[in-house]
């Protein structure tokens, strides 16, 4: 679908099918077509760095090392029942300490939201409201990291501070 929509000029929704296809099983190759596309259409919210790089690195990997855990966290806590009686508290205390830091892997370091602006001139705004203070006006196709929603806004991060953008105006990648 990407590539028909980019050979028909319809880049923002190419860049949001080649998102999807990211978002499911993330690539180099597909992020290097974001970026190139991104590229020349002049948009914001697609580094090209090693960082992203490092990132698309560990996404691919992150599913499969959830699974990992969890069987561990399983064949661990098992373990521990059988042999509740034999099993001290020292025991009983690094288990708690594995499942906190497998916690700590699930809620901290999961995949970003990811949002791309819908509608050309999309504005970004200060504050969740019209009256709030403009901050500037988003292209269609730009991809911004949702932080939260609130009523009719997604609270999106813009050049590394907060920014409010209406939900009809951004299309959530899922």
């Amino acid at each position: 679908m990407a590539y028909v929509q980019e050979g028909l000029g319809h880049y923002p929704a190419a860049l949001y099918y080649l998102s999807v296809a990211q978002a499911g099983s993330p690539r180099h190759a597909n992020w290097r077509k974001m970026v190139a596309l991104a590229q020349a259409n002049r948009l914001t919210g697609y580094p090209d760095t090693w960082r992203q790089s490092l990132a698309i690195t560990f996404q691919r990997y992150y599913n499969r090392l959830l699974q990992a855990l969890l069987a561990v966290a399983v064949v661990i806590g098992t373990l521990l029942l059988v042999r509740r009686k034999t099993a001290g508290k020292v025991w009983w205390t690094m288990y708690g300490v594995y499942l906190l830091g497998v916690t700590v892997f699930l809620n901290l370091l999961a995949p970003a939201r990811i949002g791309l602006v819908a509608r050309p001139h999309a504005a970004l705004m200060a504050g969740p409201s019209a009256g709030a203070a403009w901050l500037t006006t988003a292209a269609a196709g730009d991809r911004f990291e949702v932080q939260s929603q609130q009523d009719i806004w997604y609270r999106v991060k813009w050049q590394g501070q907060d920014a409010y953008i209406r939900r009809p105006d951004l299309l959530l990648v899922q």
